[in-house]
């Protein structure tokens, strides 16, 4: 009988060699290991340098709450504002961290919607990461008001009817972003917890203390894993990803209104929604290499995180790098094309001005760092890939810089012409958000699986029912 069964045609045989791309999990790790490897993530011992990490994390954000305590109860003289520079680090850090927040969403929903296979070693991660830069990106806009207890008043940002018929001004873009960002943050994390559910399942069931199964049972929604489960997760999961897909390039376009409906030389760009985008989701796909390339050595997650996941993400660098490139050539066009002597002006101010060394650093960074790309030899070699992600990121927080103080210094009247010089409350409260974002990112890594187990498990070859190894032997009838 089995001398029978060997003359049977193979009726499933391998791809040829020539069709076959990289794994997305190397080594051919079987299901139990890939589950045991993350999900171990948080289960063992703490680390030591995750407690270093987070000591100099907490240190960070209490330094920036210590600064907003003191602004709020001094006033905004504090920072280095003036007149005509009353925008200047605060809403550079704000409009930083929204761009950050936005390549997690992307990488989660665009890419599901597109059937890109390989967002799953790293969509869990990039949609915390969203979710932190959004808590960020949150606090300048407000504290920038200097009395945030008018700004949460309804009324003034809240849309909210009260005894003196006192409504927000709807028609400024301003009170746009409220809406955007406040939308933006809320589906992010629907997408980001309904992910989630099945993976707290497995933290559920393999969690060894009644504290830990009580608490993963109870965000887990009693997932047992059923046919029933995985078809509502499923449209579910679709539907979050159809909605969060517009919000990616809306959220940033009406970031850029606060500046392209003014009459400011320097804002009043058309340019300005698609090349924030651009933009956005560039400084946001640096971060989650500048994230993701220390954790994968560290955590030893070199089969799930695979280079050709690296690649593909210096690739997306390269690409949106491009079109800001592009974006800026086309600013200085526009600007002698269409002969407005203030605009032309505004933009030679920008790269000879007094401010022509924060111009310079944001094209050296943005504009030719990520042409390296183009060598294989530079995609491939973690600690340069690293290294060029902290470019990235340096160089799109000066582009914000030079966008936003460098078109208000020198308005239409010589005699209002300033210098804007931060004050060290202004340098803190910055670097102090960085602590607030690592400190947030430390915990969700030390207590929620950082990569999507399930995901994961759905794009190894075991999981193809057709493939040799998911169970249809080679020779095999089935």
């Amino acid at each position: 009988m089995a001398h029978a069964i060997d003359k049977i045609p193979p009726y499933v045989v391998a791809p040829p060699p020539e069709l076959e791309r990289v794994p997305l999990v190397l080594n051919q790790r079987p299901h139990s290991w890939i589950s045991d490897k993350i999900a171990g993530i948080a289960e063992g011992k703490t680390p030591t340098w995750w407690w270093i990490a987070l000591a100099i994390s907490m240190t960070g954000m209490l330094t920036m709450f210590g600064m907003i305590v003191y602004l709020i109860s001094t006033g905004v003289g504090v920072w280095g504002l003036n007149q005509p520079a009353a925008w200047a680090w605060d809403i550079t850090n704000f409009v930083f961290w929204i761009g950050i927040g936005h390549a997690g969403t992307l990488i989660s929903a665009i890419l599901c919607l597109l059937r890109q296979r390989w967002r799953t070693s790293i969509n869990r991660a990039a949609e915390a990461m969203t979710l932190f830069a959004v808590v960020c990106a949150g606090i300048f806009p407000v504290v920038h008001t200097g009395r945030i207890w008018y700004a949460l008043m309804p009324g003034y940002l809240i849309p909210f009817p009260n005894a003196n018929e006192i409504w927000p001004q709807f028609r400024s873009p301003l009170l746009w972003d409220v809406f955007a960002v406040s939308t933006y943050g809320t589906v992010s994390l629907l997408f980001w917890y309904t992910g989630l559910i099945p993976d707290l399942a497995t933290m559920r069931d393999r969690a060894v203390s009644k504290v830990k199964k009580f608490l993963y049972g109870l965000f887990a929604l009693g997932w047992n894993g059923s046919n029933r489960h995985w078809c509502n997760y499923e449209k579910a999961y679709l539907i979050l990803a159809g909605l969060s897909t517009p919000l990616v390039l809306s959220v940033h376009s009406v970031v850029s209104f606060d500046f392209a409906v003014s009459q400011v030389p320097g804002w009043h760009t058309t340019i300005f929604p698609p090349y924030f985008v651009a933009g956005a989701i560039f400084s946001g796909f640096g971060m989650v290499l500048t994230l993701l390339v220390p954790l994968r050595s560290i955590c030893g997650l070199q089969d799930v995180i695979t280079t050709r996941h690296i690649e593909l993400m210096c690739k997306v660098i390269l690409a949106t790098g491009s079109m800001v490139g592009y974006a800026y050539a086309m600013e200085f066009f526009i600007a002698w094309y269409g002969g407005n002597p203030y605009e032309l002006y505004a933009f030679q101010n920008r790269a000879f001005g007094p401010y022509w060394w924060a111009y310079w650093i944001m094209v050296s960074c943005n504009v030719i760092s990520p042409h390296l790309f183009w060598f294989k030899w530079c995609r491939t070699r973690m600690w340069f890939v690293f290294a060029v992600s902290i470019v990235v990121n340096i160089g799109m927080w000066f582009e914000r810089f030079v966008i936003i103080v460098t078109s208000l210094h020198r308005d239409y009247l010589p005699s209002s012409w300033g210098y804007f010089s931060p004050t060290y409350v202004d340098v803190l409260t910055f670097v102090g958000s960085f602590g607030l974002f690592c400190t947030l990112f430390l915990l969700f890594m030390r207590f929620l699986p950082m990569i999507a187990i399930a995901e994961v498990k759905a794009v190894t070859p075991q999981a193809d029912p057709h493939h040799p190894l998911g169970g249809a032997r080679l020779g095999g009838t089935h």
